[in-house]
């Protein structure tokens, strides 16, 4: 049974994503940049709210992925202060700024983070390399990989993607996401077969999830 995170801009769709039966809640703020560092205060409501695993964004702005030391220092800061607030895992990546995968740094930020698992984000759609990005993700100590397989979407991505499940073989998840809808969902799991999806479940301009696209997105995964 493959399982799915919706990403969450809110308060209200956290709660609407557990409502339709979604496995974990990646909680972001900054939805026009693709997700930002949310507020300390909306993290500790929406783990009150919510049974199912939380996972924290931790990305100090939009834009590239590569980062100056005093957002590196903000990095660190906020996954420590977010680790008192009864999250389950955090979501972050740094990319060098030939957008290689920069190891020391996300190794680093993977021990701040002990004990909590932590998803390698959508920086890795930027690398050149993605075999050699999938190796050193895995050596700095990430669980997860969310992408669209480095292209602009799920769907164009679909070759890429099922190439990484191969070679990430039982050593990491790979987390397609990035346009997946339940009108595609079905057709990419056949193909693909990851054990976990990712959608904002986000229909319309309202910034909200959908609460029967998430139950969709379920149904055709595992239905």
């Amino acid at each position: 049974m493959s399982k799915l995170e919706i990403a969450c801009f809110n308060t209200a769709s956290a709660i609407i994503a557990q409502n339709a039966n979604a496995d974990r809640v990646e909680l972001c703020d900054g939805i026009e940049v693709g997700g930002t560092t949310p507020a300390t205060e909306t993290v500790k409501h929406v783990r009150q709210k919510l049974t199912i695993d939380l996972y924290v964004m931790i990305r100090p702005r939009g834009g590239n992925f590569s980062y100056s030391e005093k957002e590196i220092e903000q990095i660190k800061t906020s996954i420590i202060e977010m680790k008192t607030l009864g999250v389950d895992g955090f979501v972050f990546g740094i990319l060098n700024e030939d957008t290689t995968v920069n190891k020391q740094i996300n190794s680093e930020l993977v021990e701040v983070a002990k004990p909590f698992p932590c998803t390698f984000h959508r920086a890795f759609d930027e690398v050149s390399d993605y075999k050699q990005a999938l190796e050193d993700v895995i050596s700095c100590g990430f669980t997860t990989i969310l992408t669209s397989g480095t292209k602009s979407n799920v769907v164009a991505g679909t070759p890429i993607l099922k190439q990484l499940v191969k070679e990430a073989s039982n050593r990491i998840t790979i987390m397609p996401g990035g346009g997946l809808r339940s009108s595609n969902i079905n057709e990419l799991n056949q193909i693909v077969k990851a054990a976990f999806y990712h959608s904002s479940a986000i229909l319309d301009g309202n910034g909200l999830a959908d609460f029967a696209e998430i139950q969709a997105l379920k149904l055709k995964l595992n239905g």
